[in-house]
């Protein structure tokens, strides 16, 4: 599987919540329960980083617009 840079990750979360607001942490979770069940680790786990950062986003932890720091 390719690796996708964690900034593109979180752009990609910004972006799918922008356009469907919290029911895009829905789509993430949905993703991830069907993903497990097909037996598809990788994508799921793909999918569960996206939830988290969609979660964050959401909430207003986290401003995808300003680097992300990971202590």
């Amino acid at each position: 599987m390719a690796c996708m840079r964690t900034g593109d990750l979180c752009q990609l979360a910004a972006d799918l919540a922008s356009e469907h607001g919290a029911a895009a942490s829905d789509y993430a979770r949905r993703a991830i329960v069907s993903l497990e069940l097909e037996g598809e680790t990788e994508r799921a786990h793909f999918w569960q980083a996206l939830s988290l950062l969609l979660d964050d986003i959401v909430a207003h932890r986290l401003d995808p617009d300003r680097p992300i720091v990971v202590h």
